[in-house]
């Protein structure tokens, strides 16, 4: 059975995960992290998107884009053919480096992007790399809770939901991601049961006006 088409729209907000072929290492060192970002920063040059947020796991990523005006999948196209030409030149091998075409999330962003912006970030926690967000650099976490210049993430979006009079929107910010690592169990079971979804992060209503506008 055919894949079905990906839904795409101006303003449309994706959540990406994309895994190495057979689980295997797409960074396999801090220099691979920063040419991937180099990448991505270069595709925004060439193709108008947003980045609100990203972390590299070693054998996967995960980024949530905003697609303005291009179609999500020639940016992605654009993103891992680059970055594999330069990860196969570096590392002298060859073959897919990528396993099968990326997971492309449609996200509800005014339900469910704040809670996977915080899903994202706890990553490299619950993986164990590190015990505290902030002390993991290959994230925007950073940027979102200590204002770390960062000119390939944007920021706005998110951190209005914490802007307030005599209230610092990065500690508000900071406040939130850390509740979740009090409550990794919580956080695990929202994510089976939504990020888990084939194509869309959202709600009944979200899903449905998706499926009408693809129609």
């Amino acid at each position: 059975m055919p894949r079905p088409p990906r839904i795409w729209f101006p303003g449309a907000i994706y959540h990406i995960i994309q895994r190495g072929n057979e689980q295997r290492d797409i960074f396999r060192e801090d220099a691979d992290c920063i040419w991937f970002l180099k990448t991505v920063e270069e595709a925004k040059k060439a193709l108008r998107f947003k980045i609100y947020l990203y972390v590299l796991m070693g054998n996967h990523y995960h980024i949530t884009l905003e697609a303005s005006q291009d179609h999500i999948s020639k940016i992605m196209q654009f993103i891992n053919s680059v970055y594999a030409i330069r990860f196969n030149t570096k590392y002298h091998r060859q073959g897919h480096l990528f396993q099968g075409r990326f997971k492309g999330l449609l996200v509800d962003k005014d339900n469910y992007l704040l809670e996977l912006s915080r899903y994202i970030h706890l990553n490299p926690v619950k993986a164990g790399f590190v015990k505290r967000p902030e002390d993991y650099r290959w994230s925007s976490y950073r940027v979102y809770a200590y204002r770390e210049l960062n000119s390939l993430v944007d920021t706005e979006l998110i951190l209005e939901q914490f802007r307030s009079v005599l209230k610092n929107e990065y500690k508000e910010y900071r406040d939130f991601v850390n509740e979740g690592i009090l409550n990794f169990k919580e956080e695990q079971d929202w994510l089976k049961v939504n990020l888990k979804r084939q194509r869309f992060l959202g709600n009944k209503d979200f899903v449905e006006a998706l499926v009408k506008k693809s129609a």
